[in-house]
């Protein structure tokens, strides 16, 4: 099969019939074999059997429903463990992604090698108060990510290799950093498409201004997880040690001046009287926590199950050797 078309939604029953027969049209034209795979998120209204009487009408497509709203990244894993195709396509249901894009998204997959295409809305129909936060967002994910060529990291429309979405876990709401997770799994040939963005035609938007902020808390999370995941140790035991120094030569400081002023008969108030006393003392304890925090994550990440799955792209097995030991 050439391409798996996942599309996750939340009651979105008037765009569903238009979104999948403008996609049928695309593929017939192109002489694709696909499945489009809708992925019920617990909408409310008829969504689901608007996806019923499609899958009825076309064997093509498939339907996956949730009991309760999960999320776009809930959405988006069951998509992927369904998809069957050699290019996974994702786009979001409320036609404001064309799917005229699929064509020149699929080429740059098969015949330019790439592993991930992500969709760059260069010209947006969106309001400024969203607009604005999107480009402020967009510009941190590429410096904390590392990947500078993409402008639009939470553009729904996105093509993939089917090795990519095998190898890496979507969850809690990391769908915007689905590049970045790509990136930590080992593909690294990761382009952008300039794609067309049209005026939402029915309904409203389902994501409001918190999903900017969440969106802050995930990527710093993804970067530490990518960075000290498998050695919290390195981060939480180097801060633990500095803070404990710090504190311990400042509390050495403030008791050979006392030592000091004792010996040469000068007046001084308590050391227990200063507060930088206390102030040293609370870094020595602040020190002492990080250091074993450090130490407790280490131990956890050891016993981990999944502390050596690391991803191998290739394998060559010498048969000789398996021949001998027959």
């Amino acid at each position: 099969m050439d391409i798996s078309v996942i599309i996750p939604l939340y009651n979105e029953e008037e765009s569903l019939p238009e979104l999948y027969a403008w996609i049928k049209r695309v593929m017939t034209e192109n002489n694709f074999t696909y499945e489009v795979i809708f992925i019920n998120d617990g909408s409310t209204d008829r969504s689901w059997d608007v996806i019923r009487q499609l899958s009825k009408e076309n064997e093509c497509v498939k339907g996956i429903k949730f009991r309760r709203n999960y999320g776009k990244s809930p959405a988006l894993y069951c998509g992927f463990k369904e998809a069957m195709g050699d290019v996974v396509i994702t786009m979001d249901a409320d036609l404001q992604d064309s799917p005229d894009e699929i064509p020149g998204l699929f080429r740059m997959i098969t015949e330019d090698g790439y592993d991930l295409v992500s969709g760059y809305k260069q010209k947006r129909y969106d309001p400024l108060s969203k607009t604005i936060p999107t480009k402020l967002f967009n510009a941190t994910a590429r410096k904390i990510s590392g990947i500078k060529n993409l402008h639009d990291f939470n553009c729904g429309l996105k093509a993939y290799r089917r090795d990519v979405v095998k190898n890496i876990e979507v969850y809690g709401e990391m769908h915007r950093y689905i590049p970045y997770l790509a990136k930590n799994a080992g593909f690294n040939r990761i382009g952008e498409k300039v794609v067309h963005h049209q005026a939402r035609k029915y309904g409203k938007s389902k994501f409001g201004l918190n999903r900017f902020f969440n969106g802050y808390l995930d990527l710093i999370t993804l970067w530490f997880l990518s960075g000290f995941g498998r050695k919290p140790m390195h981060v939480f035991g180097f801060l633990g040690t500095i803070m404990f120094f710090i504190g311990f030569i400042s509390a050495a400081i403030i008791g050979i001046d006392k030592l000091y002023s004792l010996a040469h008969g000068i007046p001084q108030r308590l050391v227990t009287d200063s507060p930088y006393f206390y102030i040293a003392l609370t870094m020595m304890m602040i020190g002492t926590q990080l250091f074993l925090a450090g130490f407790l994550g280490d131990l956890i990440s050891r016993n981990s199950s999944s502390r050596n799955d690391y991803q191998i792209e290739e394998e060559i097995r010498c048969g000789c050797n398996e021949r001998q030991m027959r």
